[in-house]
């Protein structure tokens, strides 16, 4: 290295924590027992940070009621787990793979081998852009634990540039960026383990993104109370818990009949609900949960 990389000695993320200050002193049981004690941080910062996070919200459902989408993107663990949320959206959701996407500094290949060095460049998310389209019918959030990574500040800069819509998540306050239309700020402080943000502002942020992706699909149907009516049935266990799902609706149904009803729908939990409660062929059916706008509750409710 030929010059001094930008001092971040005042970021939050970075400073040192007064609880861990003999980390490397203390027994096995003090060590698990202050990193447990040092999550709840994390509750209490996405908890502090509510608000926003619903204005937000509103503004990406949105976005996908128009045929839009919820990009992610972040380097390192940020990064890991804004893909982590992206691809666990189809099954829980039976939402289209090409709804929610998560970008990572260094590709796929560094979900499993760090390639820490991508994330300064701020035009590192460029092609995948270009790639993707993006455009102003998107969402987009960049995830930056201590938010001063160029790869996240650049592709701010690159989304809304291209009309998109976007949040910039954080664990660390700072100057709030220019072109970041909605600021998460999760205010987690110092690490146990100085600087590593795997831990409590990694914690804080995979609790704001599971907000984010629930609360836009439950705004976009995929819901009925607390019931994931709209899953994807691609395993043992998921078929079992379709089954108890349309149960919940239908108990005089043995499990038998809830399999073949599933069965009838092509799998579709929903549509299989709506055919039961309406007696009506699978394309009535979808049929009405379109003019309902995927809303199982207005669906049943209708004639």
């Amino acid at each position: 290295m030929s010059t001094l990389p930008p001092n971040r000695a005042h970021i939050a993320t970075e400073a040192r924590h007064p609880a861990s200050a003999s980390l490397d002193a203390m027994d096995t049981l003090a060590i698990v027992t202050l990193l447990a004690q040092d999550q709840h941080a994390a509750v209490a910062a996405v908890e502090a940070c509510a608000l926003h996070i619903a204005h937000f919200v509103d503004a990406a459902a949105a976005k996908l009621a128009n045929g839009g989408r919820l990009l992610y993107a972040g380097a390192g663990t940020s990064g890991r787990l804004g893909v982590l949320d992206a691809s666990e959206c189809p099954p829980t959701f039976r939402s289209d793979p090409s709804q929610v996407v998560g970008i990572m500094a260094g590709g796929d290949a560094a979900l499993r081998r760090s390639s820490e060095g991508m994330e300064d460049d701020p035009n590192g998310i460029a092609a995948e852009f270009e790639r993707l389209a993006v455009n102003e019918r998107d969402a987009f959030v960049g995830i930056a634990a201590g938010g001063t990574t160029p790869y996240v500040l650049g592709a701010l800069q690159l989304a809304k540039s291209r009309g998109a819509t976007t949040a910039f998540l954080t664990c660390s306050s700072h100057t709030r960026p220019a072109h970041c239309d909605h600021w998460l700020v999760l205010e987690t402080g110092a690490e146990v383990l100085t600087g590593s943000t795997r831990l409590k502002a990694g914690t804080a942020t995979k609790i704001a993104l599971n907000a984010i992706s629930t609360a836009v699909f439950v705004q976009r149907g995929k819901v009925f109370g607390n019931l994931m009516v709209d899953l994807a049935a691609t395993n043992d266990k998921l078929v079992d818990r379709a089954i108890r799902i349309y149960r919940e609706f239908f108990p005089q149904d043995s499990a038998t009949e809830a399999m073949h009803a599933l069965s009838q729908a092509n799998g579709a939990l929903k549509t299989a609900i709506v055919m039961r409660t309406h007696a009506c062929t699978l394309d009535e059916a979808n049929a009405r949960l379109r003019e309902a706008h995927g809303q199982l509750r207005a669906c049943l409710q209708r004639s």
